[in-house]
């Protein structure tokens, strides 16, 4: 097990943490729930770029770093949509796409399918994913409209990764 799956699987710890912060009644709770998921961010970004620079990319550190991602987010938004700070149509949405994803990507993981990497598009969701959630979680004015515009672009995003498997697994056929 090398470092950066090493810090992919101390990110999955990081999820009962928030979600105990953020139904906790201490006080500056949703700072500290705030808090770990800006940390889980963090080492998202230190991971990935310790696998790359030191060539550790490996398939498990590939199916689990955007699994991590996800699992997170479903945490938060599940959060979010239980102290109704989202609605349940944003909920539905965010939670269809990234079970999609994380089901579609291990089906094809255990198939022996090659996963496709993180893109530019995929980082540019997250870190959109990211602002929409500090918006929600300290009730700023637009944050559900910017929701929105996140979820279309993580679904045009969802689609262009699909395409990209496709493309590498009948390259590989």
């Amino acid at each position: 097990m090398n470092v950066p799956n090493m810090i992919t699987l101390f990110r999955f710890t990081l999820i009962p943490l928030y979600l105990l912060l953020f139904f906790s009644d201490i006080p500056n709770r949703m700072i500290w729930a705030f808090g770990v998921l800006l940390l889980a961010g963090l080492t998202d970004v230190i991971d990935g770029y310790l696998a790359r620079r030191n060539h550790q990319v490996t398939q498990l550190g590939s199916m689990l770093d955007p699994l991590a991602d996800k699992l997170m987010m479903l945490a938060v938004f599940l959060s979010l949509l239980l102290t109704q700070r989202i609605g349940l149509a944003a909920a539905v949405a965010i939670f269809s796409r990234d079970l999609g994803m994380i089901i579609a990507s291990a089906f094809f993981h255990f198939r022996g399918k090659t996963t496709v990497p993180a893109n530019v598009m995929g980082k540019l969701t997250t870190v959109m994913y990211y602002v929409a959630l500090s918006l929600l979680m300290f009730d700023q004015p637009g944050a559900e409209q910017f929701l929105w515009g996140v979820i279309g672009f993580s679904f045009i995003t969802s689609f262009i990764y699909l395409f990209q498997f496709r493309l590498l697994n009948q390259k590989l056929m």
